[in-house]
Parts: C-alpha cells; sequence; structure tokens
C-alpha cells in the first residue's frame, strides 16, 4: 500500500510540475537579442489562466509583475536604458526562463523579396572580403524563416545570432552593411530583424483585413499569378512572418521591393502606400520608413518596371519615408545587382540624417520638385539639387503637347534647374525623364546620387 501511495504521489508531482511549468516565450525573446534603448519596450508570452509572472532585468534589477488572462496570454512594459549590455532578464512564473546575453541598443526591420534577402554567400560584390571581417558582437541577426499562412499567427520561427563571418554570409548583405555603418556611427549595439522573401509581391505583405476593406487593392490582389518559389495570395507573408513581431519595439524600417509588382504597376502606389499605413498601424508608431527604388532591368512589359519606379517616388509623399536610388550600381541583365554595400551604406545614411540627426549633406538623389512652362521650354526644378550636374551628354528627358505623345528633347542645365525643349513639340505641358525599364540617370548631385526618373503625366 505504502509503494501505491508513494508513486501516486510522485505521478502527481510529475503532473502538477507539467502543467504548471507552461511560461514560454515567442522566438524573438530569446538569448542575444536586441532590445530598443531608452523605450518602453514590451515583452510577451504564455502562461496557464491566472498564473503569476514576475519579470526582473538586470539593468535596474526592478519586479514587473502580471498574470497571465482566461486565454493563457500575458504581457508587460519594461523601461530600457540607454544603450549597453550584456543584460539579462529573468520571467518568472511556475517554471523559470532566462535570457542571457541581452543587448540594448538600435533595433530594425529589415524586409521585401530577394534583394534584400539576398545574402553574401549568395555572391555580392567583394563578398569574400566583407564576410572575413564580419566580426562584430554588438550586431545581432534575427532571421525570420520562410512561412505563410491563412490568419495573423502568434509565433514565427528564427533565432538571434551574434554577429560573426559564419551567421553574417547567411543573413541580408543590405541589412548587414546598414547596420554595420550605423553601428560605427552610433556606437551602440544594433538588432536586425530580417523577414523577407525573393518574389514575393507587396500584396502578400499587407494584412488582409486592409486589402478586403480596400477596392483597388482586392482588384490588384485578384490580378496576382500564383508562383512556385513563394506565397502570392494577400496576407499570407504577412500573416506568418510580420504579425507575430507587431509589437516588437522598432526604430525603424527598411524595404526592398517592386520587381514582381512590374506584372501590375498601375496600382503600385496605392499598394504600397497601404503597406506603410497598415504596418504603422499596427505598431501604433509612426516609423521611419525607408526603401529602395528598384534598378533599371528589362522587366518584359514596356514601362513596367519605370512604372514602379514612379510609383515608388510619388510613394515620398507619404511622411517619415526616404527612397535609395539604385540605377548607378546596377547592371541592366541582372534583377539582382551584386553591389549591396552601396545600398545599405544609401539607407543607413538617411537614417543617420533623417531619423538620428548625425550626419548633414545631401543623402538623396536629385528629385523633380516642380515644372513650369512657357512658351517652346519647360523648366524642371528639383530637390536635393546641390552641384547638380551631368554625368554624359545623353538626352534622357522627352516633352508632350496635350496630345500626351512625347518626343526626345534636349535638357540644358542652368544652376540647379534644367531648361528642357523639343523642336517637335512648340507648346509643352507634360515633361519625363530616364523614362524607360533600362533607361539610367545620368543627372547627380554633390553626392554623386543619380536623379530618380519621372514623368508629369499622371499628376494631375
Amino acid at each position: 500500500m505504502n509503494k501505491i501511495i508513494y508513486y501516486t504521489l510522485i505521478l502527481l508531482f510529475v503532473a502538477t510540475g507539467t502543467s504548471f511549468s507552461n511560461v514560454s516565450l515567442p522566438s524573438v525573446f530569446a538569448d542575444h537579442m536586441v532590445l530598443q534603448q531608452n523605450a518602453e519596450v514590451k515583452l510577451w508570452g504564455w502562461g496557464n489562466p491566472m498564473e503569476e509572472i514576475t519579470v526582473t532585468t538586470s539593468w535596474d534589477s526592478v519586479e514587473v509583475k502580471t498574470k497571465a488572462d482566461r486565454h493563457a496570454n500575458w504581457q508587460v512594459l519594461l523601461k530600457t536604458p540607454l544603450a549597453g549590455g550584456p543584460y539579462s532578464i529573468t520571467i518568472k512564473g511556475y517554471n523559470q526562463v532566462t535570457l542571457n546575453d541581452v543587448l540594448i541598443g538600435e533595433v530594425w526591420l529589415c524586409s521585401g523579396q530577394s534583394n534584400m534577402e539576398w545574402t553574401p554567400s549568395a555572391g555580392i560584390t567583394n563578398g569574400e572580403e566583407a564576410i572575413k571581417n564580419a566580426n562584430f558582437p554588438e550586431i545581432r541577426f534575427f532571421n525570420v524563416v520562410k512561412n505563410s499562412a491563412d490568419s495573423p499567427q502568434l509565433d514565427l520561427k528564427g533565432e538571434w545570432q551574434v554577429c560573426t563571418p559564419n551567421t553574417m554570409q547567411y543573413s541580408s548583405a543590405v541589412a548587414y552593411f546598414f547596420g554595420k555603418k550605423l553601428h560605427e556611427n552610433l556606437d551602440v549595439p544594433i538588432g536586425l530583424v530580417n523577414s523577407s522573401w525573393g518574389g514575393t509581391p507587396a500584396e502578400t505583405w499587407i494584412p488582409q483585413n486592409v486589402i478586403n476593406a480596400d477596392q483597388t487593392l482586392k482588384k490588384a490582389s485578384q490580378k496576382l499569378k500564383a508562383e512556385t518559389w513563394c506565397p502570392s495570395e494577400p496576407g499570407r507573408t504577412y500573416n506568418a512572418m510580420i504579425a507575430p513581431l507587431v509589437g516588437f519595439k522598432l526604430a525603424g524600417i527598411i524595404w526592398y521591393q517592386g520587381e514582381t509588382n512590374t506584372a501590375n504597376p498601375d496600382t503600385y502606389q496605392h499598394t504600397f502606400t497601404a503597406l506603410i499605413r497598415s504596418w504603422r498601424d499596427n505598431w501604433t508608431q509612426q516609423l521611419p520608413f525607408y526603401y529602395a527604388q528598384i534598378a533599371p532591368y528589362e522587366y518584359g512589359s514596356p514601362e513596367s518596371g519605370v512604372k514602379v519606379r514612379e510609383a515608388q517616388r510619388r510613394t515620398l509623399v507619404v511622411p517619415n519615408t526616404g527612397m535609395v536610388m539604385t540605377s548607378d550600381i546596377c547592371t541592366t541583365d541582372d534583377i539582382h545587382p551584386r553591389n549591396k554595400l552601396d545600398v545599405g551604406l544609401r539607407f543607413a545614411n538617411i537614417a543617420l540624417k533623417n531619423h538620428y540627426h548625425t550626419v548633414q549633406g545631401i543623402v538623396e538623389g536629385p528629385l523633380l520638385d516642380s515644372v513650369s512652362f512657357k512658351g517652346k521650354k519647360a523648366y524642371v526644378y528639383f530637390k536635393h539639387a546641390e552641384g547638380l550636374y551631368l554625368k554624359n551628354k545623353d538626352h534622357l528627358f522627352e516633352v508632350a503637347g496635350v496630345d500626351k505623345v512625347f518626343y526626345a528633347a534636349k535638357g540644358t542645365l542652368k544652376k540647379s534647374m534644367f531648361i528642357v525643349t523639343s523642336d517637335r513639340v512648340s507648346e509643352p505641358k507634360y515633361v519625363r525623364y530616364a523614362w524607360g525599364n533600362t533607361s539610367i540617370s545620368n543627372i547627380f548631385n554633390k553626392a554623386n546620387l543619380p536623379a530618380s526618373s519621372f514623368t508629369t503625366e499622371t499628376s494631375e
């Protein structure tokens, strides 16, 4: 009888321990992670209903208490100090979880399709040298494993990794060069959360409820063709690869995508704007959102690539955005330009000027500011136009009258303005520049950054 009682008690103890050892965290909260500095960050997870959870951090030793709700969810808000570490975080309920080697610094989400996903090991300019020198223990990668879902998920697969040659070569090259520049300039730890998937259209990165509530987005998503290498259904990658991250405190977002949307370029500005706003709404932050303009390439249908570039240029009307130019660091026969260093540096320079205010000067290429017409002449003015110059004598301007039939035109540079004329158009009403899938800009500013292609045809 005593043996029966003894084994019964053991079984009860094991069962009780198993049922109560239930405190757990999403994968993004783990050893080696980076949390946003000098902020109120949310930490969340799961436990038994009404289980008391105590969170203690080594940077202040303050105990923060909460209880799991009836759905087994809990969350706390933690105040982070200025950049530093390593620290530890202890989460204690019926069981205990300790997170070690936690750094406090700047955290950026890096997303998009293949040009963001592209790793040094896949082949980049001067890749071997970059890999060899990638020893930065205060840069950390969190690479989200590719997945898709038809509803928003609570967790995803991924792990935090310290930047070494081995981990860097399998992480986003653009994100690495961006983070390295920030780390060197700001002298703080950098966390890079990379959630990208080659070939994906923007629509699959937008919450499906946003698409369902917008007829333009719904029609655009219905035109997407199924692909063999990635999802194309609305919301699928958002549900699996972004939704579980919502609430994780960020400094901002960098984005490199658009090539796939050349299949239906006319609605890309509307789609891309909806993506930016939906992410900001869900994070309840007006996060900086910086993106790369797709490079000149023969995308298939005439004007499809340049139309996406134009949509990206026009998306700059959304506040707190910035655009990286790529036309001068690409070859028109490769949809994956191998110069990822300059893309990353240009992202970093925009962030350092616009968000961190640590650099001055021009960090963006010339952008159309305004156009006026007088007689046979169009007067074209640019933003970011200090030191404007022509790299070659190619005439990439075109003008059109009210009939919107465009003819090649000559552009004469006068300080920061071009006077554009064509013998074939006596009274111009529209002007465009570098308007072609493979057209490469020849207008540069003092920072040696190229101008964006543009058209005024649809600006009315």
